[in-house]
């Protein structure tokens, strides 16, 4: 099943920069072969269920394996059985609302 996910991993007990742990998680990800986009508040995953849990699951050992002892994480998660929906589609439509009538 195709799955659309939104990803934030935050690790706990590391400090405040952040930086480092969320490079690994992108190295992570993109190594598995996975669409993602990164965003301020964490990263948008396109994929296949299983491979994208596994990658989720890649994350927290390599952080882990970093030394952070917690990592606190949520998932959203968007299926659709209706029509094969990419990252790009869901921006273009609301972009293409916002071009059509551009309110104040």
């Amino acid at each position: 099943m195709k799955v659309i996910v939104d990803l934030c991993v935050v690790p706990v007990g590391v400090g405040v920069h952040l930086a480092p742990y969320i490079a690994t998680c992108e190295r992570v990800l993109s190594a598995a072969g996975l669409k993602i986009r990164l965003h301020p508040n964490g990263t948008a995953i396109e994929g296949e269920w299983g491979p994208v849990f596994a990658a989720i699951e890649a994350c927290h050992q390599a952080l882990h394996a970093m030394g952070c002892p917690r990592l606190f994480t949520s998932v959203h998660i968007n299926t659709r059985t209706d029509h094969d929906q990419a990252l790009e589609d869901k921006v273009a439509s609301v972009q293409a609302l916002l071009a059509a009538d551009p309110q104040p």
